[in-house]
């Protein structure tokens, strides 16, 4: 007997659900996206690319793609840097680190609703502790409406996204960063290598698997923040917050054009994997190993 057929009991239940969970219901979404089905009725038409041609030229479609790659930049650049820089800063062992680690992660814990509600109320305009805190530290010029305006909404509900989840991209940096063999951080620094150069030439040439880690996983969260965004905004103002989940929350929910919202997911696992698969090309993760 083959070894694959002996270790069926091990991948196999795994398979299963993963064909059941992920394979299933991609290729279910796939074929509703060239139908006109409503979500309700038992009956549907097959109506080919219309689907495509009307999302596409969809501007509310073109105004959530947008924004979700502002959206994905603005938390790509702040959470990456900032949980690198912490980090860097908490890779020693003692109970002040283990503590700090702790607090940081602990954001990550709560549930997206409850954390858009609170930042809801922290960034009120009036009654939020946001503006009041700007004001008494003379600050008043800074004070926003931080929800309420559309030039700023968008990067307003990137920083809650970011800061619920800095603590666990930490996490997964201290431990690239703990893999790293002291040997050689010690020979360099023997050398003469300056902190600088000990970080571009080493540290982050042999942090680069567990960034790519860091930068897929923060890219696809990006893309999934709808309750996030729901909670806070629903989409609004005048969709400057509306990203591609919410999209197709609307189209198959409120709309019922589940056809749509298909077609709409499609574009939604493309893109989520074209930029992906760049990221790690980008990284070179294939020429990298601890």
């Amino acid at each position: 007997m083959k070894k694959w057929m002996k270790l069926m009991p091990f991948w196999a239940p795994g398979l299963l659900l993963y064909a059941l969970f992920f394979i299933y219901p991609t290729l279910t979404g796939f074929y509703y996206s060239f139908t006109d089905w409503d979500g309700l009725s038992p009956s549907y038409r097959y109506i080919g690319f219309d689907n495509y041609a009307a999302v596409s030229q969809d501007i509310v479609f073109h105004k959530s793609l947008v924004n979700n790659l502002k959206f994905m930049a603005a938390i790509l650049l702040s959470q990456t840097v900032i949980s690198l820089l912490l980090a860097l800063r908490l890779t020693r062992q003692s109970k002040a680190i283990v503590a700090l680690r702790a607090l940081y992660f602990l954001p990550t814990v709560l549930s997206s609703v409850s954390v858009g509600f609170i930042w809801t109320f922290i960034y009120d305009p009036t009654l939020g502790s946001l503006n009041a805190l700007l004001e008494r530290v003379g600050l008043s010029t800074w004070a926003q409406n931080w929800l309420g305006d559309s030039a700023i909404a968008i990067f307003s509900v990137a920083a809650v996204q970011a800061w619920a989840h800095i603590g666990q991209m930490v996490i997964l940096f201290v431990a690239g960063l703990q893999s790293i063999p002291k040997e050689l951080l010690e020979s360099a620094r023997l050398d003469g290598a300056g902190r600088f150069s000990l970080f571009f030439r080493i540290t982050w040439p042999l942090l680069a698997p567990a960034a790519a880690i860091v930068v897929s996983y923060t890219t696809i969260q990006s893309f999934k923040a709808f309750d996030l965004v729901f909670t806070m905004t629903g989409g609004g103002p005048a969709y400057s917050t509306e990203i591609l989940s919410t999209y197709i929350y609307g189209s198959a929910f409120l709309s019922y054009t589940f056809g749509k919202a298909a077609t709409a997911s499609v574009f939604f696992l493309a893109l989520i994997s074209i930029i992906t698969f760049l990221q790690f090309r980008l990284l070179r993760t294939d020429r990298i190993s601890y």
